[in-house]
């Protein structure tokens, strides 16, 4: 089996509808050897952040030394990125012997597996055979009959931001999309929650006591925000202690009164405040860091050994590519991967802050089932100009059509049928452009730019 020939079997184990329980996991996994129950779980679920949360806390994970296994959900440019073990996809080697076994197995069931059914077992017993410690574990869709959810109770479980998304598959309320993600609580786990509006936390703290789950908001006071640029963001993360007594770090000459590590990152100051340097921008992603930090507070409680060095050193050199991610400067050019209303509230949050006066030109495809009126009507003030594009998906809105909506809303629109020749004609002018409507467009996109810039 090539590598190929294992993505296209994958890929090919699916179907339209959705199908509730977790019967046809287990099954593959007892099969398999249940290789998931040699491993420790941070599980990750939400609308929005996820991506984001996962990746700051197997960073900060990594940096501590502990060997991590990370399951991202869906990739950008390289099906492999499915599969992590210390921030490595899976070689392709491995990937097709894997599939291999995991092929014999599904083939034997009377109900195959979907494909993110078999994904799951390749992923779980990767992680097993590098023996990971423990393993970020991002969430497919929901929570409760999500295939990750098969998994003993997690080290912590954690709830990111909620929002409107799936809504046929997850509920048409806020309380029932949260019910569902709330399926990956269970007995025996700390849990770590996004703060959101009160139909939201009531839900996840009936959860939490009906599990008997110690559950801590991530409180985003405690993040002091110190610089913000194109380049990355700083801010100082203060204790509880610090935060009740309205603490500031002392002053010594140093930056914000600590000392530069060897590392290049930043030691906490006496009153134990970390200030942390990121390269992840987007004033979101400080929200996003605070969820994470909380997470590693949670870990440290249940005896993981995580140093302030690591956490500092986590943070600084995490990456986590299409989310308000900078490709280049000359002009600025911005690719986020977001995909509904919240996701464009958070990057025009943004926007107001990197460029006020607004003046972008936005390469911009979206999917029809997505609310994309919400989407230009958040960035459109923002842009002089609109690029439009086709996502390469079935459930894609058609550029004209697109292009359509921005015209009614007073924006010139240009259709394209190229990722790359509207990136060409984007980057030939002076504005800074914004990449921005869908993950399906994002690696299409990252890969067209590198290619525009290399010739």
């Amino acid at each position: 089996m090539t590598v190929n020939e294992a993505i296209e079997y994958i890929n090919s184990a699916t179907w339209s509808q959705w199908r509730l329980g977790l019967d046809r996991t287990y099954e593959l996994l007892e099969r398999v050897g249940r290789p998931d129950k040699q491993l420790k779980f941070v599980h990750v679920a939400g609308t929005n952040g996820k991506g984001s949360t996962c990746a700051m806390v197997e960073s900060m994970l990594r940096a501590a030394g502990y060997k991590t296994g990370t399951y991202p959900s869906p990739y950008i440019e390289d099906f492999r990125e499915r599969i992590q073990v210390n921030a490595e996809p899976i070689p392709e080697e491995a990937l097709c012997e894997l599939t291999e076994i995991v092929k014999a197995e599904a083939e034997a069931m009377d109900d195959h597996p979907s494909q993110f059914e078999i994904i799951t077992a390749i992923g779980m017993l990767w992680f097993a055979k590098n023996n990971c410690e423990i393993v970020v574990l991002e969430v497919g869709l929901g929570g409760t009959y999500d295939s990750t959810n098969i998994i003993d109770p997690p080290e912590v479980a954690v709830i990111t931001n909620i929002g409107f998304d799936h809504t046929d598959y997850l509920g048409k309320t806020l309380a029932e999309i949260t019910e569902n993600k709330c399926g990956i609580i269970k007995s025996g786990s700390d849990v770590v929650a996004y703060p959101n509006e009160k139909e939201v936390t009531d839900v996840i703290e009936a959860a939490c006591r009906e599990k008997g789950c110690r559950l801590d908001y991530a409180d985003f006071g405690r993040i002091e925000p110190l610089s913000a640029e194109i380049s990355g963001q700083a801010f100082v993360w203060k204790t509880a202690e610090s935060r009740a007594t309205n603490a500031r770090p002392a002053s010594s000459g140093t930056f914000n009164g600590v000392s530069a590590d060897s590392s290049g990152g930043e030691k906490a100051n006496d009153a134990g405040d970390i200030t942390i340097r990121m390269p992840l921008i987007g004033e979101y992603q400080q929200r996003n860091a605070a969820v994470a930090l909380t997470v590693i507070e949670a870990l440290r409680r249940r005896g993981w050994d995580i140093s302030d060095e690591a956490i500092v050193k986590g943070l600084s050199t995490v990456s986590w590519p299409a989310r308000f991610e900078v490709l280049g400067t000359y002009p600025v050019f911005i690719l986020d991967g977001g995909h509904n209303r919240q996701c464009a509230e958070a990057v025009a949050e943004s926007l107001g802050k990197y460029f006020p006066e607004g003046g972008l030109t936005l390469i911009i495809g979206v999917l029809a089932d997505k609310d994309y009126g919400s989407i230009l009507d958040n960035l459109l003030p923002y842009a002089i100009k609109c690029y439009c594009l086709t996502p390469d998906s079935d459930r894609a809105l058609s550029a004209e059509s697109l292009a359509d909506e921005i015209r009614a809303r007073g924006k010139e629109a240009k259709i394209f049928d190229a990722a790359e020749d509207a990136i060409r004609e984007a980057v030939s002018e002076d504005a800074p452009v914004l990449a921005f409507g869908s993950l399906y467009l994002a690696g299409a996109v990252r890969k067209a730019y590198r290619k525009v810039r290399s010739s």
